[in-house]
């Protein structure tokens, strides 16, 4: 427990008495807490904007509020800078063997497409767009100017990256999470919910659908599936194409996250570890892709 951190949530103008505070794991972009006192339980995340990563605390904390009115996510009871601090959800974390799960996985998509048709319906003021093409633009000129061990691959994921935007289109547009890790699942016995709104922002759905397919390893049977029942309509050659684009670049943009994250978190994560398994998973799914274009 850092100190200075248990020090400044026990100071927070919202609890009666003195709260029990526990750390939560599994965050790599936050850190997470859970604080309970004699009327209520809560989650305090920590952090502030990350410019490298475009993260943009405000935009995170209007995104929650949207999704709380949409029925997604837990209520937001108080924010100030670098602090969010959220309803807490008693309940079970989904893990991918959970999404993967027939039972879950229906409930799940569910979820994400009542998320993406309802929570923009809620956000108030300037919303921002999360276009993975530009954010991996992004990446590489900041791994290229900071001389990241990673340097001598950018030129040639640049080139696959441009190639996967010209294969993605057309595109529809909705409000997204896009960031569908299992660990941002949330199941309460009852129903779902999706929490950490970090990335949120306008987007094409099928980023979303891609990063839940290949954060999760669904095969392809179950990503053809999960097409259908998001689209509610047979899957037809175009849209599988601009599908698998999307997934090839949801794992481009998650390898170069980490890589940048490599260089410049100073959360306890193997990085390092996360960038060599996404970039493995990126390279298999982009050779499938281009095999099945041939």
């Amino acid at each position: 427990m850092d100190v200075a951190a248990l020090e400044m949530i026990r100071s927070l103008p919202l609890w009666e008495g003195r709260p029990e505070v526990s750390v939560l794991k599994g965050g790599i972009t936050n850190r997470n807490y859970k604080v309970s006192d004699s009327r209520r339980t809560c989650v305090v995340r920590l952090g502030d904007d990350i410019p490298v990563h475009q993260i943009s605390r405000q935009n995170e904390v209007a995104a929650s509020r949207a999704a709380h009115a949409a029925g997604i996510s837990p209520a937001v009871i108080h924010h100030q800078p670098g602090v969010l601090v959220l309803d807490h959800i008693d309940g079970k974390t989904l893990s991918p063997e959970d999404i993967r799960s027939p039972a879950y996985l229906e409930r799940v998509v569910a979820l994400v497409r009542a998320s993406h048709r309802e929570t923009g319906r809620h956000y108030r003021g300037g919303a921002m767009i999360f276009w993975a093409f530009h954010v991996i633009e992004d990446y590489a000129a900041t791994l290229a100017a900071a001389g990241s061990r990673h340097a001598s691959k950018l030129q040639d994921l640049l080139r696959i990256s441009r190639w996967l935007e010209a294969q993605a289109g057309p595109h529809d547009i909705v409000f997204g999470h896009n960031d569908l890790l299992a660990a941002n699942f949330l199941d309460d016995g009852n129903r779902l919910w999706l929490i950490d709104w970090d990335y949120a922002g306008y987007n094409t759905p099928l980023f979303d659908l891609g990063g839940l397919a290949s954060n999760n390893e669904l095969d392809e049977a179950q990503e053809r599936w999960l097409l259908e029942f998001y689209f509610e309509r047979p899957l037809d050659a175009g849209l599988w194409r601009r599908y698998q684009a999307m997934k090839c670049a949801s794992l481009l943009r998650e390898t170069l996250w980490s890589m940048v994250s490599e260089l410049h978190s100073t959360i306890d994560f193997d990085y390092a570890g996360y960038t060599a398994d996404n970039l493995d998973r990126f390279q298999r799914a982009h050779a499938q892709f281009r095999h099945s274009e041939e």
